[in-house]
Protein backbone atom coordinates (compact mmCIF):
# COMPACT_ATOMS: atom_id res chain seq x y z
CA UNK A 1 0.00 0.00 0.00
CA UNK A 2 1.37 3.40 -0.96
CA UNK A 3 1.81 6.36 1.36
CA UNK A 4 -1.17 8.25 -0.05
CA UNK A 5 -3.64 5.48 0.77
CA UNK A 6 -2.17 5.11 4.27
CA UNK A 7 -2.56 8.84 4.96
CA UNK A 8 -6.10 8.76 3.57
CA UNK A 9 -6.98 5.82 5.78
CA UNK A 10 -5.67 7.23 9.05
CA UNK A 11 -6.90 10.79 8.46
CA UNK A 12 -9.97 10.38 10.68
CA UNK A 13 -7.95 8.65 13.38
CA UNK A 14 -5.30 11.40 13.38
CA UNK A 15 -7.95 14.10 13.82
CA UNK A 16 -9.67 12.04 16.51
CA UNK A 17 -6.44 11.85 18.52
CA UNK A 18 -4.99 15.31 17.89
CA UNK A 19 -8.17 17.19 18.75
CA UNK A 20 -8.41 16.05 22.41
CA UNK A 21 -4.64 16.38 22.82
CA UNK A 22 -4.84 19.98 21.58
CA UNK A 23 -7.80 20.74 23.87
CA UNK A 24 -5.94 19.30 26.85
CA UNK A 25 -2.80 21.33 26.16
CA UNK A 26 -4.78 24.53 25.53
CA UNK A 27 -6.70 24.28 28.81
CA UNK A 28 -3.54 23.50 30.77
CA UNK A 29 -1.89 26.60 29.30
CA UNK A 30 -4.92 28.69 30.34
CA UNK A 31 -4.79 27.31 33.89
CA UNK A 32 -1.06 27.93 34.15
CA UNK A 33 -1.42 31.48 32.84
CA UNK A 34 -4.30 32.19 35.19
CA UNK A 35 -2.68 30.86 38.36
CA UNK A 36 1.01 31.63 37.76
CA UNK A 37 0.55 35.39 38.14
CA UNK A 38 -0.94 35.07 41.60
CA UNK A 39 1.19 32.21 42.91
CA UNK A 40 4.58 32.98 41.38
CA UNK A 41 5.68 35.12 44.30
CA UNK A 42 4.71 32.80 47.13
CA UNK A 43 4.66 29.42 45.44
CA UNK A 44 6.20 26.63 47.48
CA UNK A 45 7.87 23.57 46.01
CA UNK A 46 5.70 20.49 46.46
CA UNK A 47 7.13 17.20 47.61
CA UNK A 48 5.91 14.58 45.13
CA UNK A 49 7.10 11.27 43.72
CA UNK A 50 8.97 13.21 41.03
CA UNK A 51 11.20 15.10 43.50
CA UNK A 52 11.67 12.78 46.45
CA UNK A 53 15.45 13.18 46.55
CA UNK A 54 16.09 16.84 45.75
CA UNK A 55 14.08 20.01 46.33
CA UNK A 56 15.25 22.66 43.91
CA UNK A 57 16.06 26.11 45.26
CA UNK A 58 16.64 29.29 43.23
CA UNK A 59 19.93 29.85 45.05
CA UNK A 60 21.41 26.49 44.01
CA UNK A 61 24.10 26.36 41.36
CA UNK A 62 23.49 24.97 37.88
CA UNK A 63 25.50 21.83 38.55
CA UNK A 64 23.59 21.20 41.78
CA UNK A 65 20.25 21.62 40.01
CA UNK A 66 21.28 19.28 37.20
CA UNK A 67 22.56 16.62 39.58
CA UNK A 68 19.47 16.82 41.77
CA UNK A 69 17.17 16.69 38.74
CA UNK A 70 18.94 13.57 37.45
CA UNK A 71 18.53 11.87 40.83
CA UNK A 72 14.85 12.82 40.97
CA UNK A 73 14.26 11.46 37.47
CA UNK A 74 16.09 8.22 38.25
CA UNK A 75 14.06 7.59 41.41
CA UNK A 76 10.81 8.48 39.65
CA UNK A 77 11.44 6.11 36.75
CA UNK A 78 12.41 3.32 39.17
CA UNK A 79 9.16 3.81 41.08
CA UNK A 80 7.16 3.71 37.86
CA UNK A 81 8.95 0.54 36.77
CA UNK A 82 8.25 -1.20 40.08
CA UNK A 83 4.58 -0.21 40.06
CA UNK A 84 4.21 -1.32 36.43
CA UNK A 85 5.74 -4.74 37.11
CA UNK A 86 3.41 -5.07 40.11
CA UNK A 87 0.48 -4.38 37.79
CA UNK A 88 1.86 -6.99 35.37
CA UNK A 89 1.89 -9.58 38.16
CA UNK A 90 -1.65 -8.70 39.23
CA UNK A 91 -2.92 -8.89 35.67
CA UNK A 92 -1.05 -12.15 35.03
CA UNK A 93 -2.82 -13.76 37.98
CA UNK A 94 -6.14 -12.25 36.82
CA UNK A 95 -6.73 -9.72 39.60
CA UNK A 96 -8.73 -7.71 37.08
CA UNK A 97 -11.38 -6.53 39.52
CA UNK A 98 -8.72 -5.25 41.89
CA UNK A 99 -7.13 -3.28 39.05
CA UNK A 100 -10.49 -1.79 38.12
CA UNK A 101 -11.18 -0.70 41.70
CA UNK A 102 -7.67 0.73 41.99
CA UNK A 103 -8.08 2.79 38.83
CA UNK A 104 -11.53 3.97 39.90
CA UNK A 105 -10.11 5.05 43.23
CA UNK A 106 -7.32 6.89 41.40
CA UNK A 107 -9.88 8.66 39.23
CA UNK A 108 -11.92 9.56 42.32
CA UNK A 109 -8.85 10.99 44.06
CA UNK A 110 -7.70 12.97 41.02
CA UNK A 111 -11.13 14.44 40.26
CA UNK A 112 -12.17 15.08 43.85
CA UNK A 113 -8.96 16.13 45.59
CA UNK A 114 -6.63 17.50 42.93
CA UNK A 115 -9.43 18.79 40.72
CA UNK A 116 -11.17 20.41 43.68
CA UNK A 117 -7.96 22.18 44.68
CA UNK A 118 -7.54 23.60 41.17
CA UNK A 119 -11.18 24.70 41.10
CA UNK A 120 -10.76 26.47 44.45
CA UNK A 121 -7.70 28.31 43.14
CA UNK A 122 -9.61 29.41 40.03
CA UNK A 123 -12.59 30.54 42.14
CA UNK A 124 -10.33 32.64 44.36
CA UNK A 125 -8.47 34.08 41.38
CA UNK A 126 -11.58 35.14 39.45
CA UNK A 127 -13.66 35.96 42.58
CA UNK A 128 -16.51 33.67 41.55
CA UNK A 129 -19.45 33.99 43.99
CA UNK A 130 -20.31 30.48 45.17
CA UNK A 131 -21.06 29.07 48.60
CA UNK A 132 -19.34 26.05 50.11
CA UNK A 133 -22.37 23.76 50.03
CA UNK A 134 -22.99 24.34 46.30
CA UNK A 135 -19.31 23.87 45.50
CA UNK A 136 -19.09 20.58 47.41
CA UNK A 137 -22.32 19.32 45.82
CA UNK A 138 -21.14 20.15 42.29
CA UNK A 139 -17.71 18.67 42.90
CA UNK A 140 -19.21 15.48 44.35
CA UNK A 141 -21.51 14.96 41.37
CA UNK A 142 -18.71 15.73 38.93
CA UNK A 143 -16.43 13.20 40.65
CA UNK A 144 -19.01 10.40 40.91
CA UNK A 145 -20.03 10.68 37.27
CA UNK A 146 -16.36 10.61 36.30
CA UNK A 147 -15.71 7.44 38.29
CA UNK A 148 -18.77 5.76 36.78
CA UNK A 149 -17.70 6.67 33.25
CA UNK A 150 -14.31 4.97 33.56
CA UNK A 151 -15.34 1.33 33.04
CA UNK A 152 -19.12 1.33 32.64
CA UNK A 153 -20.34 -0.09 29.33
CA UNK A 154 -23.54 1.94 29.07
CA UNK A 155 -21.83 5.34 29.31
CA UNK A 156 -21.73 7.36 26.04
CA UNK A 157 -18.29 7.42 24.48
CA UNK A 158 -18.33 11.24 24.39
CA UNK A 159 -18.77 11.41 28.18
CA UNK A 160 -15.91 8.97 28.68
CA UNK A 161 -13.68 11.00 26.37
CA UNK A 162 -14.50 14.23 28.20
CA UNK A 163 -13.54 12.76 31.56
CA UNK A 164 -10.31 11.28 30.16
CA UNK A 165 -9.34 14.76 28.96
CA UNK A 166 -10.36 16.24 32.33
CA UNK A 167 -8.16 13.74 34.17
CA UNK A 168 -5.24 14.63 31.92
CA UNK A 169 -5.75 18.35 32.49
CA UNK A 170 -5.86 18.01 36.27
CA UNK A 171 -2.77 15.80 36.56
CA UNK A 172 -0.81 17.94 34.09
CA UNK A 173 -1.69 21.14 35.96
CA UNK A 174 -0.27 19.60 39.15
CA UNK A 175 2.90 18.41 37.40
CA UNK A 176 3.58 21.96 36.20
CA UNK A 177 4.24 22.88 39.85
CA UNK A 178 7.48 20.90 39.76
CA UNK A 179 10.76 22.87 39.60
CA UNK A 180 12.03 23.72 36.13
CA UNK A 181 15.13 21.55 35.98
CA UNK A 182 13.35 18.55 37.48
CA UNK A 183 10.49 18.93 34.98
CA UNK A 184 12.71 18.83 31.89
CA UNK A 185 14.88 15.95 33.07
CA UNK A 186 11.83 13.92 34.16
CA UNK A 187 10.18 14.44 30.74
CA UNK A 188 13.26 13.17 28.92
CA UNK A 189 13.61 10.23 31.31
CA UNK A 190 9.96 9.25 30.86
CA UNK A 191 10.31 9.35 27.07
CA UNK A 192 13.27 6.97 27.29
CA UNK A 193 11.39 4.74 29.74
CA UNK A 194 8.37 4.64 27.45
CA UNK A 195 10.58 3.60 24.54
CA UNK A 196 12.17 0.76 26.50
CA UNK A 197 8.98 -0.39 28.25
CA UNK A 198 7.04 -0.80 25.01
CA UNK A 199 9.67 -2.04 22.56
CA UNK A 200 12.22 -3.91 24.72
CA UNK A 201 11.72 -7.71 24.91
CA UNK A 202 11.25 -7.69 28.69
CA UNK A 203 9.55 -4.31 28.93
CA UNK A 204 6.59 -4.21 31.35
CA UNK A 205 4.24 -2.49 28.91
CA UNK A 206 5.19 -4.95 26.17
CA UNK A 207 4.40 -7.85 28.52
CA UNK A 208 1.00 -6.32 29.32
CA UNK A 209 0.24 -5.87 25.64
CA UNK A 210 1.17 -9.48 24.87
CA UNK A 211 -0.87 -10.80 27.81
CA UNK A 212 -3.95 -8.84 26.77
CA UNK A 213 -3.52 -9.95 23.15
CA UNK A 214 -3.11 -13.62 24.07
CA UNK A 215 -6.23 -13.54 26.25
CA UNK A 216 -8.19 -11.56 23.66
CA UNK A 217 -9.31 -9.05 26.26
CA UNK A 218 -8.71 -5.46 27.22
CA UNK A 219 -6.58 -4.55 30.20
CA UNK A 220 -8.29 -2.14 32.64
CA UNK A 221 -6.56 1.16 31.99
CA UNK A 222 -7.10 4.91 31.83
CA UNK A 223 -7.03 5.16 28.05
CA UNK A 224 -8.56 7.65 25.65
CA UNK A 225 -10.43 5.91 22.83
CA UNK A 226 -10.50 7.86 19.57
CA UNK A 227 -13.34 5.98 17.91
CA UNK A 228 -14.24 6.97 14.33
CA UNK A 229 -17.75 7.88 13.22
CA UNK A 230 -19.56 4.65 12.37
CA UNK A 231 -21.91 6.20 9.84
CA UNK A 232 -19.24 7.91 7.74
CA UNK A 233 -17.20 4.99 6.51
CA UNK A 234 -16.89 3.67 2.99
CA UNK A 235 -17.17 0.14 1.79
CA UNK A 236 -13.41 -0.42 1.72
CA UNK A 237 -12.01 0.62 5.05
CA UNK A 238 -8.43 -0.23 4.27
CA UNK A 239 -6.03 -1.52 6.90
CA UNK A 240 -7.37 -1.91 10.39
CA UNK A 241 -5.87 0.60 12.78
CA UNK A 242 -7.20 -0.83 16.03
CA UNK A 243 -3.82 -0.74 17.71
CA UNK A 244 -2.58 0.88 20.85
CA UNK A 245 -0.34 3.87 21.24
CA UNK A 246 1.36 2.90 24.47
CA UNK A 247 2.20 5.40 27.16
CA UNK A 248 2.58 5.59 30.91
CA UNK A 249 -0.56 5.99 32.94
CA UNK A 250 -2.08 4.60 36.12
CA UNK A 251 -3.54 1.74 34.13
CA UNK A 252 -0.56 1.29 31.80
CA UNK A 253 -1.34 0.13 28.25
CA UNK A 254 -3.50 -2.29 26.32
CA UNK A 255 -3.75 -3.50 22.74
CA UNK A 256 -6.98 -3.71 20.82
CA UNK A 257 -7.68 -7.12 19.29
CA UNK A 258 -9.79 -6.96 16.13
CA UNK A 259 -10.98 -9.66 13.75
CA UNK A 260 -9.42 -9.44 10.32
CA UNK A 261 -11.49 -8.80 7.20
CA UNK A 262 -10.86 -12.29 5.77
CA UNK A 263 -12.18 -13.92 8.95
CA UNK A 264 -15.21 -11.64 8.82
CA UNK A 265 -15.99 -12.60 5.22
CA UNK A 266 -15.54 -16.30 5.96
CA UNK A 267 -17.82 -16.16 8.97
CA UNK A 268 -20.51 -14.17 7.14
CA UNK A 269 -20.33 -16.62 4.20
CA UNK A 270 -20.84 -19.61 6.46
CA UNK A 271 -23.78 -17.95 8.18
CA UNK A 272 -25.38 -17.16 4.84
CA UNK A 273 -24.91 -20.70 3.55
CA UNK A 274 -26.31 -22.29 6.69
CA UNK A 275 -29.37 -20.07 6.76
CA UNK A 276 -30.01 -20.61 3.06
CA UNK A 277 -29.87 -24.36 3.54
CA UNK A 278 -32.11 -24.22 6.59
CA UNK A 279 -34.75 -21.97 5.05
CA UNK A 280 -34.63 -23.89 1.76
CA UNK A 281 -35.25 -27.16 3.60
CA UNK A 282 -38.25 -25.70 5.40
CA UNK A 283 -39.69 -24.44 2.16
CA UNK A 284 -39.30 -27.81 0.51
CA UNK A 285 -41.14 -29.54 3.37
CA UNK A 286 -43.92 -27.01 3.18
CA UNK A 287 -44.19 -27.39 -0.57
CA UNK A 288 -44.29 -31.16 -0.33
CA UNK A 289 -47.11 -30.86 2.21
CA UNK A 290 -49.21 -28.64 -0.04
CA UNK A 291 -52.30 -29.89 -1.96
CA UNK A 292 -51.96 -31.18 -5.47
CA UNK A 293 -53.25 -28.04 -7.29
CA UNK A 294 -50.33 -26.00 -5.93
CA UNK A 295 -47.85 -28.67 -6.92
CA UNK A 296 -49.33 -28.87 -10.39
CA UNK A 297 -48.47 -25.17 -10.95
CA UNK A 298 -45.01 -26.41 -11.90
CA UNK A 299 -41.56 -25.16 -11.12
CA UNK A 300 -42.56 -21.49 -11.42
CA UNK A 301 -44.27 -21.33 -8.03
CA UNK A 302 -41.46 -23.24 -6.39
CA UNK A 303 -38.88 -20.91 -7.90
CA UNK A 304 -40.77 -17.79 -6.80
CA UNK A 305 -40.99 -19.07 -3.25
CA UNK A 306 -37.29 -19.86 -3.20
CA UNK A 307 -36.36 -16.43 -4.60
CA UNK A 308 -38.51 -14.59 -2.08
CA UNK A 309 -37.07 -16.63 0.78
CA UNK A 310 -33.52 -16.06 -0.44
CA UNK A 311 -34.12 -12.31 -0.73
CA UNK A 312 -35.50 -12.05 2.80
CA UNK A 313 -32.71 -14.27 4.10
CA UNK A 314 -30.10 -12.19 2.29
CA UNK A 315 -31.56 -9.05 3.82
CA UNK A 316 -31.33 -10.48 7.33
CA UNK A 317 -27.74 -11.59 6.77
CA UNK A 318 -26.79 -8.18 5.38
CA UNK A 319 -28.36 -6.53 8.43
CA UNK A 320 -26.47 -8.85 10.74
CA UNK A 321 -23.26 -8.18 8.81
CA UNK A 322 -23.85 -4.44 9.11
CA UNK A 323 -24.29 -4.78 12.89
CA UNK A 324 -21.05 -6.78 13.17
CA UNK A 325 -19.24 -4.21 11.04
CA UNK A 326 -20.48 -1.39 13.26
CA UNK A 327 -19.42 -3.30 16.38
CA UNK A 328 -16.00 -3.90 14.84
CA UNK A 329 -15.79 -0.23 13.82
CA UNK A 330 -16.47 0.89 17.38
CA UNK A 331 -13.50 -1.09 18.59
CA UNK A 332 -10.96 -0.18 15.93
CA UNK A 333 -10.20 3.38 16.99
CA UNK A 334 -6.72 4.34 18.12
CA UNK A 335 -6.17 4.37 21.87
CA UNK A 336 -3.85 6.82 23.58
CA UNK A 337 -2.66 6.38 27.15
CA UNK A 338 -3.62 9.04 29.65
CA UNK A 339 0.04 9.55 30.53
CA UNK A 340 0.67 10.84 27.01
CA UNK A 341 -1.97 13.55 27.50
CA UNK A 342 -0.40 14.47 30.83
CA UNK A 343 3.21 14.83 29.75
CA UNK A 344 2.40 16.58 26.47
CA UNK A 345 0.48 19.14 28.50
CA UNK A 346 3.22 19.38 31.14
CA UNK A 347 5.73 20.32 28.46
CA UNK A 348 3.47 23.00 27.00
CA UNK A 349 2.51 24.25 30.48
CA UNK A 350 6.16 24.63 31.45
CA UNK A 351 6.75 26.52 28.20
CA UNK A 352 3.81 28.80 29.05
CA UNK A 353 5.64 29.94 32.19
CA UNK A 354 8.28 31.55 29.98
CA UNK A 355 6.72 32.99 26.81
CA UNK A 356 3.89 32.41 24.34
CA UNK A 357 6.37 31.98 21.51
CA UNK A 358 7.77 28.90 23.17
CA UNK A 359 4.20 27.61 23.64
CA UNK A 360 3.53 27.81 19.90
CA UNK A 361 6.82 26.11 19.06
CA UNK A 362 6.30 23.29 21.57
CA UNK A 363 2.72 22.73 20.47
CA UNK A 364 3.70 22.39 16.81
CA UNK A 365 6.56 20.07 17.75
CA UNK A 366 4.34 17.80 19.85
CA UNK A 367 1.62 17.59 17.21
CA UNK A 368 4.21 16.86 14.52
CA UNK A 369 5.73 14.12 16.65
CA UNK A 370 2.32 12.61 17.33
CA UNK A 371 1.52 12.63 13.61
CA UNK A 372 4.80 10.86 12.85
CA UNK A 373 3.99 8.25 15.50
CA UNK A 374 0.53 7.62 14.02
CA UNK A 375 2.02 7.14 10.56
CA UNK A 376 4.57 4.70 12.00
CA UNK A 377 1.69 2.92 13.73
CA UNK A 378 -0.07 2.38 10.40
CA UNK A 379 3.15 1.06 8.85
CA UNK A 380 4.52 -1.08 11.70
CA UNK A 381 1.14 -2.56 12.68
CA UNK A 382 1.98 -3.05 16.37
CA UNK A 383 1.91 -1.07 19.61
CA UNK A 384 4.24 1.94 19.67
CA UNK A 385 5.27 4.42 22.39
CA UNK A 386 3.70 7.83 21.90
CA UNK A 387 6.08 9.89 24.07
CA UNK A 388 9.60 9.66 22.57
CA UNK A 389 9.21 11.53 19.25
CA UNK A 390 6.89 14.23 20.58
CA UNK A 391 8.86 14.84 23.79
CA UNK A 392 12.18 14.93 21.90
CA UNK A 393 10.87 17.45 19.37
CA UNK A 394 9.16 19.49 22.08
CA UNK A 395 12.28 19.78 24.25
CA UNK A 396 14.49 20.63 21.26
CA UNK A 397 12.08 23.27 19.96
CA UNK A 398 11.67 24.78 23.42
CA UNK A 399 15.36 25.41 23.96
CA UNK A 400 15.95 26.50 20.35
CA UNK A 401 13.09 28.99 20.60
CA UNK A 402 14.15 30.24 24.02
CA UNK A 403 17.86 30.54 23.29
CA UNK A 404 17.86 31.53 19.60
CA UNK A 405 14.52 32.54 18.14
CA UNK A 406 13.12 34.57 21.05
CA UNK A 407 16.18 36.86 21.42
CA UNK A 408 16.24 37.38 17.65
CA UNK A 409 12.53 38.26 17.38
CA UNK A 410 12.59 40.50 20.44
CA UNK A 411 15.74 42.27 19.21
CA UNK A 412 14.31 42.94 15.75
CA UNK A 413 10.98 44.10 17.20
CA UNK A 414 12.53 46.53 19.68
CA UNK A 415 14.72 48.01 16.93
CA UNK A 416 11.77 48.26 14.50
CA UNK A 417 13.37 45.90 11.97
CA UNK A 418 11.48 43.75 9.49
CA UNK A 419 12.51 40.24 8.59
Amino acid sequence: MDGGSILETIGTEIIGVMSPVSICMFLVVLIVYSLSSTSSSDQQVLRTAANLVYLESPTDTTSTKLEGALLNALVFVLLITLVTFLLVILYYYRFTNFLKYYIRFSAFFVLGSMGGSICLSLIQHFNIPIDSFTFVLLLFNFTIVGVISVFSQGVPILLNQMYMVALGIIVAAWFTKLPEWTTWVVLVALALYDLAAVLAPGGPLKILVELASSRDEELPALVYEARPNVGSRSGNRGPNLGLLLAGFSDGDSIELGVMSSSENVARNGSVMRSENEEIGGVREVEIEGETSPLISDGHMANQEIRESSNESNRGRVMGREREMDEEEERGRGIKLGLGDFVFYSVLVGRAAMYDLMTVYACYLAIISGLGCTLILLAVCRHALPALPISIALGVIFYFLTRLLMEPFVVGTSTNLLMF
